[in-house]
């Protein structure tokens, strides 16, 4: 087994984390989240990959034959879901802060003017 797509899902998490901390404004806040997020599609489908191993399906071939693991296959899928509506939902805030109050940026919103 390669370490490969570990690197990678780490280097996806630390610069998604990166982006977070250094984010100056919501959107920018939001797609570094979203690139954090996509490490965890890159470590969920690491984990259930086996050299070798067939597609979950077992109508074309003998049901002990090797298999990739589905469940980790529906946890990413799943996982990719709600980190698409949380973007949109997000996104959709951001939108509404800007019309309200004029700026997106952290810094330049007043708590007092509600």
């Amino acid at each position: 087994m390669s370490a490969a797509p570990y690197l990678c899902a780490g280097a996806l998490f630390l610069l998604g984390l990166f982006g977070i901390v250094t984010s100056r404004d919501y959107v920018h806040l939001i797609g570094c989240l979203t690139v954090l997020q996509s490490s965890t599609y890159v470590l969920l489908l690491s984990v259930g990959f086996r050299p070798g191993a067939n597609a979950p399906i077992f109508a074309d071939h003998a049901a002990y034959d090797r298999a990739v693991d589905p469940v980790v296959q529906a946890l990413a899928l799943t996982d990719i879901v709600v980190g698409a509506a949380v973007t949109a939902l997000l996104l959709c805030l951001v939108v509404q802060l800007k019309r309200r109050r004029g700026t997106i940026e952290p810094d330049r919103l007043d708590p007092a003017s509600d």
